[in-house]
């Protein structure tokens, strides 16, 4: 137990309480206990944590630095006494894993500089809206038929042949449009309809109005300010899953055919990454200090959206001083833990493959689960 903090083991902050340690002990106990499939060692561990911070006198000991950590503070064949060691000249600095409630994450401003598909991407390209509107009106009908008239008098002519391939290149070129370059067209009238709708807005929502932490205003204002940039990015904060009126999602950013789901999150400062199952790791050991339900939210949505490829991140901030770092996580089928750099880095070059197309119907069915 050497290095490892009895709080940072338990999951309880410095100031827990008797019962919250033994609510705390029991439910890691359940995973931790050999027949469970922990290992002797591991379990050994927690029982000294909780033995230590369960009892007053050694709790006391404990946190003025006079217990130390692998000890079981028992003098032998005696009552349990906290084991007294000689103190260093200095005074050791205690450490504090709980959350401090006056910190306030710094604001994170990614470098454009490192962002490849910052540069790549023009941000004034025209919006294309699919699935394509088809084109209705009097005034299409109009002009086919009028080429088709045509038809009869080039087959009387006597050149007929080389009058038929002029009348047939024209219609072979409008029919090709049609068919195989239908973003190409001019916006039919459903399409304009949606823009006067809608108008040029890419944001919905308000992040201060699901919870107002510092993480969910902070990666608010990242989406803002760097994925914007895509021409085709609309931005939601607060979403519903089906048949619920909370909040159940921070953030949401559509583009083209993807969705992104985002959570924000307040944790403690160390390095964090994710297992292939979605098992989140703080500093290598499996992290207790929260949890996300991101997971649940991609299934959902997915279901909801059969035609859209829905992905998540999980967007990570200091709870108190210190910095949080992550790694890539290609294995895992879940979203992975983010820092701000790497959220805007990553997720930017995710949807800058398609970066000017919105889709009309997914846009609709997500916009309408926006927590008013």
């Amino acid at each position: 137990m050497n290095g490892v903090d009895y709080y940072e083991l338990l999951g309880v902050g410095r100031d827990a309480s008797s019962a919250e340690i033994k609510s705390a002990y029991r439910s890691l106990a359940r995973v931790m206990h050999p027949d469970a499939g922990g290992t002797a060692g591991t379990f050994r561990n927690l029982q000294e944590a909780y033995e230590t911070l369960s009892d007053p006198a050694r709790r006391a000991a404990y946190d003025r630095g006079d217990l130390g950590s692998g000890t079981d503070g028992r003098a032998s064949g005696g009552p349990t006494v906290a084991r007294r060691r000689r103190r260093p000249h200095t005074r050791r600095t205690r450490r504090d894993f709980g959350a401090d409630p006056n910190f306030v994450p710094p604001k994170p401003e990614p470098d454009v500089d490192q962002l490849p598909w910052w540069h790549a991407v023009n941000p004034k390209q025209p919006v294309r809206y699919i699935p394509r509107a088809q084109h209705r009106g009097g005034a299409m009908a109009a002009a086919v038929g009028g080429w088709a008239l045509l038809l009869p008098v080039v087959l009387v002519s006597e050149v007929w042949p080389l009058l038929l391939v002029l009348w047939l290149m024209p219609a072979i070129a409008v029919a090709g449009a049609y068919r195989y370059a239908p973003e190409y067209l001019p916006a039919a009238s459903e399409d304009r309809a949606f823009i006067t709708e809608f108008g040029r807005c890419t944001v919905f929502g308000e992040p201060a109005g699901v919870r107002g932490e510092h993480g969910e205003r902070l990666t608010a204002e990242l989406l803002s300010t760097y994925l914007t940039r895509l021409p085709g990015v609309r931005i939601f904060h607060g979403l519903s899953w089906p048949d619920s009126v909370f909040a159940d999602i921070d953030h949401a950013v559509l583009c083209g055919r993807r969705l992104v789901l985002v959570e924000s999150k307040m944790w403690l400062p160390g390095h964090y990454t994710a297992d292939a199952d979605g098992t989140l790791r703080r500093n290598g050991s499996v992290f207790r200090g929260g949890s996300t339900d991101l997971a649940e939210s991609i299934a959902t949505y997915r279901e909801l959206l059969r035609d859209i490829e829905v992905v998540g991140a999980l967007v990570l901030y200091p709870s108190r001083a210190g910095e949080i770092t992550a790694s890539e996580s290609p294995g895992t089928v879940y979203a992975p833990p983010m820092t701000p750099a790497g959220f805007v880095d990553e997720i930017g070059h995710y949807l800058a493959a398609d970066p000017a197309r919105v889709h009309r119907d997914a846009f609709r069915q997500v916009l309408a689960r926006v927590v008013p």
